[in-house]
C-alpha cells in the first residue's frame, strides 16, 4: 500500500510542469493574439487562393501548441495536419538552428546525415511551407501552409501571411 501511494504521488507531481510548458510565452512576455493569428492565416489562404491553390493554414505558439487552424475552401483533408507540422518544425528547430522557414530545415536534413534522425521526431516535417512569426528577434509563433502543388508555393503564402501582420507586431521588447 505504501509503495502504491508513493508511485501515485510521484506520478501526480511529474505532470505539474506540463502546464507551464503548454502555456509557454516567449522571453519578452509577448503573446501573439488570436486576432493576429486569424489575420495571418487569412492572408496566407487568400494569397494561395488567388493563385488557384486551395490550402489550409495553421498558426502555433512558441511551444508548438495550435493557436488557430483554418481549413481553406476546397482544401484536402491532409492539409491541416501538414500545415501544423510545418509550423511546429519552425518553432521547434528554428531557434536552435537559426532559420525562419521550414525549407531551411528541409535543406539541413538533405545535407546532414544526422538531420534525417531529427525528421523522425513526432510532428516534425522537413517540408517547405512554414514560416516564423517574430516580434523583433523573438519567435512568437509560426504559420504553416499546405495544399499547393509544391512546398515553395506554400512557403510563399506563409511568408505573405506573416508579412501581413508584421506592422502589428512589436519590433522589440
Amino acid at each position: 500500500m505504501r509503495h502504491k501511494f508513493s508511485l501515485a504521488f510521484v506520478a501526480a507531481f511529474a505532470v505539474l510542469p506540463l502546464g507551464s510548458a503548454i502555456a509557454q510565452v516567449g522571453e519578452s512576455g509577448y503573446s501573439l493574439s488570436l486576432a493576429l493569428a486569424v489575420k495571418a492565416a487569412t492572408k496566407a489562404i487568400a494569397t494561395c487562393a488567388s493563385n488557384g491553390y486551395p490550402v489550409s493554414a495553421v498558426v502555433v505558439d512558441p511551444s508548438g501548441v495550435i493557436k488557430l487552424e483554418a481549413k481553406g475552401d476546397h482544401s484536402t483533408i491532409h492539409t491541416t495536419t501538414s500545415a501544423f507540422r510545418k509550423a511546429y518544425t519552425v518553432v521547434t528547430f528554428g531557434p536552435i538552428f537559426r532559420f525562419d522557414a521550414s525549407s531551411a530545415f528541409a535543406a539541413l536534413v538533405a545535407k546532414n546525415p544526422n538531420g534525417a534522425a531529427l525528421a523522425t521526431l513526432p510532428d516534425i516535417a522537413p517540408l517547405a511551407g512554414g514560416f516564423a512569426i517574430k516580434a523583433g528577434d523573438e519567435v512568437v509563433g509560426a504559420l504553416g501552409v499546405s495544399g499547393s502543388p509544391g512546398g515553395d508555393k506554400d512557403e510563399a503564402c506563409a511568408q505573405a501571411g506573416v508579412a501581413g501582420i508584421k506592422d502589428d507586431l512589436p519590433s522589440s521588447r
